[in-house]
């Protein structure tokens, strides 16, 4: 999982060596913190948020398959 917001930011971004993935583990909870350089915040965010949610739509349906619960931070 981590991966894929690692390529999926990257492909996003101006300043793709910025983009930095954390990868925590909580009661079986995956916890993904997306970290960009701040001139990118908006790119990964996008208009009302709406490239943020479709990041997080494909997170889901990824990890649906694994019967894994993932969640994204983007800080």
């Amino acid at each position: 999982m981590k991966e894929l917001v690692l390529d999926i930011a990257k492909a996003l971004v101006d300043n793709p060596e910025a983009v930095e993935v954390e990868e925590t583990f909580n009661d079986g909870e995956t916890i993904l913190k997306l970290k960009v350089a701040p001139d990118d915040m908006g790119k990964v965010i996008g208009k009302q948020g709406r490239i943020a949610k479709a990041i997080r739509t494909v997170i889901k349906s990824a990890s649906n398959r694994d019967h894994k619960k993932v969640t994204l931070e983007i800080i």
